[in-house]
């Protein structure tokens, strides 16, 4: 996905009323840091890949028709080990991605996360927290557009942009390669963590 945040219309759409399962990445030595990651390209660790395995447990059986998933290899090879075990391919969209962090990619998790996702301010080189919400509703109504139940392999930041679209809290810490079912409920949004096997 080039850096075009800022000479792009500015459109949200309405989420399609459609559930789905979504699943952050596993572990990368960054997250165990708790540094910015954004669009930097950092691997799954040896924790990473053992918490996709689990995943791919957990959702078995679960009628899963169809995976999209970001191109960032941390999600991509998520993705792909839930494949495997589902015996499904993986549609790659660039704009399932990470949030670009501009400045702020490689540094400690800090106050300025909470004033981007308000809106207060935007690090220099940053995507705006407006632009990544309609990024994300866009990507995940274009995954469950298609036919059968999708499950759609991303990153904690994006799942902020879809959480804040859907009238939910928005700074919430999704854990790493956790399964949640997403449906609509009443007007809103319900999202239910998989059970996942023993270690």
């Amino acid at each position: 996905m080039t850096a075009d945040f800022l000479t792009r219309p500015l459109h949200e759409p309405a989420i399609n009323p459609v559930p789905f399962w979504f699943l952050r990445h596993g572990e990368t030595d960054w997250n165990a840091r708790m540094l910015s990651q954004g669009q930097v390209d950092i691997p799954l660790n040896a924790v990473g890949l053992m918490q996709a395995e689990r995943a791919a447990g957990a959702l078995e059986g679960r009628g899963i028709a169809r995976i999209h998933s970001s191109t960032l290899t941390r999600a991509r090879v998520t993705a792909e080990t839930v494949a495997a075990r589902l015996g499904l391919p993986v549609t790659l969209d660039p704009e399932l991605q990470e949030c670009a962090f501009g400045v702020q990619e490689g540094q400690p998790m800090s106050g300025w996360f909470d004033d981007w996702i308000a809106g207060v301010s935007t690090p220099e080189g940053a995507e705006p927290f407006a632009h990544l919400r309609a990024r994300a509703v866009t990507a995940i109504n274009r995954a469950t557009a298609g036919e059968g139940t999708v499950l759609v392999v991303a990153h904690g930041a994006l799942w902020r942009g879809f959480r804040a679209a859907a009238g939910m809290e928005a700074n919430v810490r999704t854990p790493n390669a956790l399964p949640l079912w997403v449906e609509p409920v009443g007007g809103g949004w319900r999202f239910t963590a998989a059970e996942l096997p023993p270690e």
